[in-house]
């Protein structure tokens, strides 16, 4: 099954509704796609120690990595203000993100406009970076 952007930000609003987000009430979903077409789905899941807060984006991308996946395509967030405002990833997101896709497609719910992870995060902390050590 071919998915389209309108496909997995359906599958980004859908994964919203099981959020666990007590505290804010702000509830976020993703989906992101991988490069063999496997969609995986996350939520937000919050706890009352906001640093242990996982976003929605890192939810669906660690469920991918768990089941052997590490290489992805595209990823699409809704949120419980989408599509009145469009929601982006944070910037812990955009770098767990950039570990596998410097050039990941990002679809916001709300925004007609796709991007790619690398206009959102010009310079994300890298390999190369390391290359010292």
């Amino acid at each position: 099954m071919l998915l389209n952007r309108d496909d997995l930000i359906k599958k980004a609003r859908e994964a919203k509704e099981f959020a666990y987000s007590p505290y804010s009430n702000f509830k976020v979903g993703a989906a992101i796609l991988t490069e063999n077409g496997e969609v995986f789905t996350g939520c937000n899941i919050e706890n009352i120690s906001y640093g242990a807060t996982n976003c929605a984006e890192r939810t669906a991308i660690f469920k991918a990595i768990s089941d052997g996946n590490k290489s992805f395509k595209e990823i699409a967030i809704s949120s419980s203000i989408a599509p009145e405002k469009p929601i982006f990833p944070c910037g812990i997101c955009r770098q767990v993100l950039a570990e596998f896709n410097k050039d990941m497609l990002i679809h916001v719910d709300g925004d007609d406009k796709t991007y790619k992870l690398s206009e959102l995060l010009p310079a994300p902390f890298d390999k190369n970076q390391m290359s010292n050590f």
